[in-house]
């Protein structure tokens, strides 16, 4: 978990990504047209949350996507399988998207480059069909020659972010984590074959897919039904963690606090100088794994 790599600010596209030669530290965000040193934000704590994290870009042209969607314990989900599988054995494989969510084509690209390293894949619809509203990104006001061109940038901007904010409220973590629940006692049971092969399921969370890996990856209890913390007589109460093993992205959202409990190893891929994961939740991780607790 200590190290650290540089990942694209758009994540959910990696997969279009042709990489030549390692990246390194001092690699330029504004190398990769998707990037920027300074991503638009909105909200605080475990609600901020980046422009990349909920927009999408075009998908590469000529590309498709080779999967297909079906319903798992009532969850729309992606699924994309290696092309011998089952003839030969696959991991399985979580993976959590952005804001984008089930139906962007390059999330379902980036399912696709996952199968073809032996995983089948499961990407659920955490959003429960409502993705964040769709944003294109907002030129800089240097651009803009004019008074006027720069106030109405602003407002724009200001309803975005309001539209966001309230996207945000709609699927918080007592929405979403039902969801991931149903989806892995589903997914356990479809591809049997793949979590025994794996000896577990293997998980990977994109921007605010990334928080959720965290408490998959804890020994909280949680009540069949999904509530957390676990009520007894909510009925049949189960123990985390639910994951092997697990992989941020770009997180965001995450604090601090989401790393209590945290039992399995966790990999980040972070960005510099990102807002969303700072120095302080990216140490306060790696003081967690070495005083033992993951």
């Amino acid at each position: 978990m200590t190290q650290l790599d540089i990942a694209t600010r758009a994540p959910e596209s990696d997969a279009a990504e042709t990489i030549t030669e390692p990246v390194t530290e001092n690699t330029s965000a504004a190398d990769t047209p998707a990037q920027s040193t300074s991503p638009t934000t909105t909200t605080g704590g475990a609600g901020e949350h980046s422009e990349h994290c909920v927009s999408d870009r075009p998908a590469p042209a000529g590309q498709s996507s080779t999967g297909e969607i079906i319903k798992i314990n009532d969850v729309d989900s992606y699924i994309s399988k290696p092309a011998d599988y089952p003839h030969a054995p696959a991991r399985l494989l979580l993976l959590l998207t952005g804001g984008t969510g089930l139906k962007s084509v390059n999330n379902q690209l980036q399912a696709d480059k996952f199968a073809s390293e032996g995983f089948v894949v499961v990407m659920p619809d955490l959003f429960n069909g409502d993705p964040a509203p769709n944003s294109s990104t907002i030129e800089s006001s240097e651009d803009n020659s004019s008074f006027l061109d720069t106030f109405k940038m602003k407002i724009v901007e200001t309803a975005k972010s309001f539209q966001i904010d309230m996207w945000l409220a709609r699927h918080t973590e007592e929405k979403v984590l039902p969801i991931l629940y149903k989806v892995i006692e589903g997914a356990k049971e479809k591809f049997d074959d793949a979590v025994k092969n794996g000896d577990g399921i293997y998980a990977v969370g994109y921007c605010i897919g990334g928080r959720y890996i965290l408490h998959l990856g804890s020994d909280k209890k949680v009540a069949t039904g999904g509530q957390e913390p676990a009520d007894a007589e909510a009925g049949e109460v189960k123990t985390g963690p639910f994951i092997k093993v697990g992989a941020i992205a770009h997180g965001a959202s995450v604090i601090p606090d989401d790393f209590t409990g945290v039992k399995v190893p966790i990999s980040f891929i972070c960005v510099e100088n990102d807002p969303l994961f700072p120095e302080e939740v990216r140490t306060h991780g790696e003081d967690v794994d070495v005083q033992g607790e993951i």
